[in-house]
């Protein structure tokens, strides 16, 4: 019924996984949250593999599979085709947990006649703000996974499951400890760069967006912005449960799938069909009843700015993801008729010409700003660009090895005080934030 394939190291290009149910059935792929394995869907796979070839399969770094960083959720879903295909599994029903969710958004968006149908679980167009995802992998990168370890349960359940359970909680924290740091760090900034709120419109499938109404993470604001965007959406939101429904609220969350993958919508049924008819009297789904609503319609803000030409969109990009929403928002917002020029020149110039140019990388570039900043006296702008280079994967350690050698030629009290800035950036940087 079931079988478990560890990739070989030589195919860079697939997935771990697992099957389990019928070989004849038609496939049903569950993907896994940021942090967890294939195991968050064990709950799951008993009942969902009576109807349907239930494949599950683990992100890279994730539950021992190899360390493999993916660059993007679309290079993520790439993978997961890659492995569908070598398998020869062409169409196929969707769900997902949060990244897992994301991985299912991406497939509707780009690969439509491969998926029947999506389900949306704790999911979101766009997870928090890229900030967020950067800092965090900044706290991982200098701290390891144990931070993020410790606080998963209280983002992942509520306090009183927490409680009770404490062998799942250990078994939650288990999950983060024992995942690659820098697999988790690449998909910190796969879900930082992830925004799909322009798309929402153009997902043609039948869509469940399931999610815990207790959910601190992707609660149901985010879920009612992806039903109010997909044309062929449903909420249900689940009482008693946070962030990781599918093993708070298990039989609910079951039940939901069965019911939304076995007919719900006419046009699923002939990929994913629905369970066989049983002879006797039918009985109701589970104890615990989900609330269903339609949320209304939601305008959706722009993503792309009009009027530009690619050199500041591209510059734009990158500058904020060196500097951060936060710092860029801020400056574009204290612009005015007589600097937005010069906000436009900096855009276009220092970040869509040379920042963007592949001679050196991000890091090495940092290490040159740095030495720049201290060496010109700007220390002013010393803090943004600590940040900055924390953010293009410095350490702590080699930012320290960076201003050394500035107080060789830079004069010790320039180098003095460039430490005293980055030792307070550092400290609130790689502080896990609540």
């Amino acid at each position: 019924m079931w079988e478990r394939e560890r990739v070989s190291e030589k195919n860079a290009d697939t997935l771990q996984y697992r099957f389990d149910g019928p070989e004849d059935a038609p496939v049903l792929v569950l993907g896994p949250s940021l942090g967890t394995t294939w195991h968050m869907w064990d709950r799951q796979a008993p009942e969902l593999s009576q109807h349907w070839r239930v494949f599950r399969y683990d992100l890279p770094g994730h539950g021992g599979a190899p360390a493999r960083p993916a660059a993007s959720v679309s290079d993520l879903a790439d993978r997961l085709l890659a492995t569908l295909d070598s398998l020869g599994v062409q169409r196929f029903g969707y769900a997902g947990c949060s990244l897992g969710g994301a991985v299912g958004a991406d497939l509707a968006l780009r690969h439509p006649n491969r998926v029947a149908a999506l389900a949306l679980v704790a999911s979101s167009p766009r997870f928090g703000t890229a900030d967020e995802f950067r800092q965090r992998g900044v706290v991982v990168r200098t701290n390891g996974l144990e931070p993020i370890a410790r606080t998963a349960p209280e983002r992942w359940f509520t306090p009183g499951f927490a409680a009770a359970q404490p062998a799942i909680v250990e078994w939650a924290v288990q999950m983060v400890r024992t995942t690659d740091p820098g697999c988790y760090i690449s998909f910190c900034e796969a879900l930082a760069a992830f925004d799909i709120r322009a798309g929402l419109s153009r997902i043609g499938v039948p869509t469940l967006v399931l999610v815990g109404a207790e959910d601190k993470v992707t609660g149901p604001a985010e879920a009612r912005t992806l039903v109010a965007g997909i044309p062929d959406a449903r909420l249900a939101l689940v009482p008693g449960a946070s962030h990781l429904a599918p093993v708070e609220q298990p039989g609910a969350v079951t039940d939901l799938l069965l019911m939304h993958f076995s007919g719900a919508w006419q046009d699923t049924s002939a990929s994913i069909p629905a369970p066989a008819a049983a002879t006797g009297p039918v009985a109701p789904f589970a104890p615990v009843v989900p609330v269903a609503e339609i949320a209304p319609a939601a305008v959706l803000p722009e993503i792309a700015s009009a009027g530009r030409d690619d050199r500041y969109a591209d510059g734009m990009k990158v500058r904020r993801e060196v500097l951060g929403d936060a710092h860029v928002d801020a400056a574009t917002a204290a612009s005015d008729d007589f600097t937005d020029d010069f906000q436009d020149l900096v855009t276009r110039y220092a970040w869509g010409e040379v920042w963007s140019r592949d001679g050196l990388d991000r890091r090495t570039r940092s290490c040159v700003t740095l030495g720049a900043v201290i060496a010109s006296g700007h220390l002013e702008s010393l803090a943004r660009h600590v940040r900055a280079a924390l953010r293009n994967g410095l350490t702590p350690a080699e930012i320290k090895e960076v201003l050394l050698q500035t107080a060789v030629y830079c004069g010790i009290p320039a180098a003095g005080a460039a430490f005293d800035i980055a030792r307070s950036v550092i400290q609130e940087e790689t502080t896990p934030r609540p």
